[in-house]
């Protein structure tokens, strides 16, 4: 398996696939590169380089004590540009990967990239504060820290029902799927897996939202319970002067999977445009 050191030595594991203009896929909490199953494949057919890589603490990738913080997570991101020499790059980032985006944007000038896309993510800012009073109280990342810590597996599977969007009577997804995504959430560290929590829950990326200085898409599930559309997708959008904003009604956290032919076909003709 292909693996890249970072500049503090930590391995990260990478898939590289197809010839043509770069994509760089940036996966989720608490998932890994694998995520990208539906829309891989498809958009490296298309005629695209696709690359996604495991963050640091998740998946393949080494499981360093430390280094759980958006500017490591942005060199992180960097050092695969730099190592791959990648050159017009297209940067997805779903969820708290759109944080990495953001983050890149504002510490490394942009270097790269020529185009970005934000899928039900994080930016530019989760948490309540005072000037910020609609954002989410701190309470709840401090419980999903406890119930990690309590018992990991069992507060990851009852994430994933929020996460898809499962009602009393509906399922979007397959038990089969949703139990895939828990496999893949287990194989992170528990340290990456709760300190990811407080980085995604309270960093302000506010700052950093006038660097997306490139055409930007930004999609987000209008009935997303995990990251609430108000403060993410329509605040980003609000915030990125001529972005694209697209919703998803009725949407949920898990686009990948619960519209997965919706979100790469806007994806691809996102990236042919």
């Amino acid at each position: 398996m292909p693996f890249l050191d970072t500049p503090d030595g930590t391995r990260l594991y990478y898939k590289d696939w197809g010839t043509g203009r770069p994509v760089v896929f940036i996966h989720g909490w608490p998932l890994d590169a694998d995520m990208w199953e539906y829309q891989m494949p498809a958009v490296t057919e298309a005629g695209f380089r696709t690359v996604a890589y495991d963050r640091r603490g998740f998946g393949r990738s080494d499981q360093p004590w430390g280094g759980y913080d958006y500017d490591t997570f942005a060199d992180d991101l960097k050092a695969v540009l730099d190592h791959l020499d990648l050159q017009d790059v297209a940067l997805v980032g779903f969820s708290m990967g759109g944080g990495e985006i953001a983050r890149y944007l504002s510490r490394h000038g942009g270097a790269r990239v020529s185009r970005v896309a934000l899928v039900s993510a994080v930016t530019p800012m989760l948490l309540k504060t005072p000037d910020h009073p609609d954002g989410v109280d701190a309470g709840v990342f401090e419980g999903m820290i406890d119930g990690l810590e309590t018992d990991r597996p069992h507060f990851l599977a009852n994430f994933s029902k929020t996460f898809f969007g499962v009602g009393v009577f509906s399922a979007p997804s397959s038990t089969e799927l949703m139990r895939w995504t828990g496999d893949l959430a287990m194989r992170a560290s528990p340290k990456a897996t709760m300190a990811c929590v407080r980085a995604f829950g309270e960093t302000d990326f506010r700052p950093d939202m006038t660097h997306f200085r490139v055409p930007t898409l930004i999609i987000h599930g209008d009935d997303d319970q995990t990251v609430p559309i108000d403060v993410s997708g329509r605040a980003a959008a609000a915030a990125i002067p001529g972005s694209t904003f697209t919703v998803y009604e009725g949407g949920s956290h898990a686009l990948p999977f619960t519209h997965a032919e919706r979100l790469t076909t806007d994806l691809l003709t996102f990236l042919k445009g």
